[in-house]
């Protein structure tokens, strides 16, 4: 594997490539093992290459974007990440926007109310990236991304580049085909309609408010972490069971949200994965339900 690493650290030299670097400086949650190799890819052709060399040399591959909704475990990842937080890319053409995938999805809100269009209001206060919202399909307060979205351009594992329309994209509650063909989001766009601005303003600064009144975004955390179980809602279950303030190490279930885990203080992956784990199993023992994670969870143990 460090032959590995070396060549393609090598064959990249001109790029961004870092050795054993500490994903905990780029997850929200601020912990996680280090990685391998990071590489920080700039266009379509770098990611192509990028992905063909790996695969050429043995190297297993990582994409992350934002890394809102995502722990990474204290023994890192093997192999190489990218991070595609330098491709960000945002054009609006008529009623269309495109934004590339590591373009943050606050950033392509703001930039749908400059150009007057509505329909992605719901999303102003996600902390991920557009890549990320594609992949889980992300959504806030009654809206998804794939209600406006028209069609994603991909890289598959292979090399070869792809554009999905919605229908293709098999979205679901917090799902997309991604998810099970491991294709690399490289951009999406997305349908809107004209609107008023000082509409489109005051949606966003209502949904802003409602977030920063009732999620913990004092504290670094990985957002919500457990999906919505039919029939039921996670905080109120969490709430009810009285495990609101349950904590390990420095992994707390947030007192202002319970459908929340912050990191009060150097926590690591594995506090986070403790206070899951605990959770699930006292939800499941009261109540009979059983709680899916919505947070990505990857990496080695240490």
């Amino acid at each position: 594997m460090l032959q590995a690493q070396e060549t393609f650290a090598e064959f990249f030299s001109e790029s961004q490539v870092l050795v054993n670097e500490p994903l905990a400086k780029y997850t929200n949650t601020k912990t996680g093992g280090p990685a391998e190799l990071v590489a920080f890819p700039r266009s379509y052709a770098e990611i192509k290459a990028m992905v063909l060399t790996a695969n050429k040399i043995g190297l297993p591959l990582t994409v992350i974007g934002n890394a809102s909704n995502l722990i990474v475990r204290d023994g890192g990842i093997r192999g190489l990440v990218l991070i595609l937080n330098k491709m960000k890319t945002l054009k609006v053409e008529a009623n269309e926007l495109t934004a590339a995938a590591g373009a943050a999805m606050i950033d392509t809100t703001e930039s749908a109310y400059q150009a007057g269009l509505a329909g992605l209001e719901f999303a102003a206060g996600i902390p991920g990236s557009v890549g990320g919202a594609i992949f889980m399909n992300a959504g806030a307060y009654g809206g998804e991304v794939c209600e406006c979205v028209e069609s994603v351009d991909v890289l598959t594992r292979t090399g070869e580049f792809k554009t999905y329309s919605n229908e293709a994209m098999d979205f679901g509650y917090r799902h997309s085909r991604i998810q099970q063909s491991g294709e690399i989001v490289l951009a999406a766009r997305f349908k809107l309609e004209p609107g008023s601005k000082k509409v489109i303003r005051a949606k966003m600064d209502e949904f802003n408010f409602l977030r920063a009144s009732k999620q913990p975004l004092e504290y670094p955390s990985c957002g919500s972490v457990f999906k919505r179980p039919v029939g039921h809602y996670t905080g109120k279950l969490i709430h009810d069971a009285g495990l609101q303030g349950y904590q390990v190490g420095g992994a707390q279930i947030s007192l202002k949200h319970a459908g929340f885990i912050v990191n009060r203080g150097n926590a690591t992956a594995s506090d986070y994965l403790a206070v899951i784990k605990h959770v699930q199993a006292v939800i499941k023992r009261l109540f009979d339900v059983e709680l899916e994670t919505e947070v990505r969870i990857i990496g080695e143990k240490k």
